[in-house]
């Protein structure tokens, strides 16, 4: 049985429909408006996918504290953790949520769990050389051609663009895997959604980063891979799955099966509340600025009513 994005339970747990989770920038986010006294040091470990928007967050932050360092390590979500219980990281950003036994670590050292942060929705796409002429996908024939143990139900190893249905010059190219390494949260979330919880065939090429799995599929004509849209090239499709398009509008309603949030932990006090200057960060990347730099970086910007939610929640505001 398919299992349900996890990304839709949670944009149904908060109520969020289309018409209030647009695929554009929100016009009613509020804009950032900068306060006194904020300047120092910042620190970000973890997410390989949010590598680049942690990169262009911390450039616009400091354009309105220019008296503020951020150093970023983006080697993969599972970084993140440890960083942030060594007190190594301010922020940890990840394409997955932490798993029950990274709380549990946390909780250990501190006595109370990470602060979750949800900063932008995300779509894991798959995709193919440009010139592959393949319409789409089914989510069973995803997990046919990276997993070795087909738990999606496809009852057929595919291991050739022939298997996949295509014709012509096609039919006995081989199709060559590239994926990430299991240090990757989007290795993690790929292997749990798109392959059912099954295991990655031992052939899959693992990368180290999310731009060298698209690199990989760009030099390959016969080649597929999975990443974060965000780093979608010329040089590569993403694809339709189950006959939804990779958009930010198919993400939003649900229609698109691998969309998901990515979260930035960091470590809050239940009673003393937040360091001042974690604090501005959030609210600047929940902001009409911050958001802007998700559309800018190709994934899809939070609404204005799940911005002002989160900062409710996470005592932002």
């Amino acid at each position: 049985m398919m299992k349900k994005s996890l990304a839709l339970g949670v944009v149904a747990a908060l109520g969020m429909s289309v018409s209030v989770a647009s695929a554009q920038v929100d016009p009613n986010l509020p804009s950032y408006e900068r306060v006194s006294g904020i300047s120092g040091n910042l620190s970000s470990v973890g997410s390989d996918t949010l590598n680049n928007l942690m990169t262009l967050w911390a450039e616009e932050f400091t354009k309105f504290y220019p008296n503020v360092n951020i150093q970023i390590q983006g080697a993969g979500s599972s970084t993140a953790p440890p960083a942030l219980i060594e007190g190594t990281a301010n922020f940890g950003p990840m394409s997955r949520q932490m798993r029950d036994s990274e709380v549990r670590e946390f909780e250990e050292k501190y006595g109370y769990p990470p602060t979750e942060v949800p900063v932008a929705i995300d779509m894991v796409a798959v995709y193919v050389n440009k010139d592959n002429p393949i319409e789409g996908l089914t989510l069973e024939q995803v997990d046919a051609i990276f997993s070795e143990t087909r738990a999606c139900g496809h009852d057929q190893d595919i291991s050739s663009w022939g298997d996949a249905g295509m014709t012509g010059s096609w039919a006995d190219r081989d199709i060559t895997i590239y994926g990430r390494n299991a240090v990757s949260g989007t290795y993690g979330y790929f292997k749990e959604n798109a392959l059912c919880g099954g295991d990655f065939k031992a052939e899959v090429n693992e990368q180290p980063g999310s731009s060298a799995v698209v690199r990989g599929v760009e030099q390959t004509l016969g080649g597929i891979g999975y990443s974060g849209i965000g780093y979608k090239t010329s040089g590569v499709r993403a694809i339709p799955l189950n006959g939804a398009e990779a958009s930010a509008d198919n993400a939003v309603s649900g229609e698109f099966p691998l969309a998901r949030f990515l979260y930035v932990y960091a470590n809050q006090h239940p009673n003393d509340g937040w360091n001042p200057l974690e604090q501005e960060f959030f609210r600047m990347v929940l902001s009409k600025e911050g958001q802007e730099v998700v559309d800018k970086d190709g994934y899809v910007p939070l609404s204005a009513a799940a911005a002002e939610r989160f900062l409710n929640e996470k005592n932002l505001d």
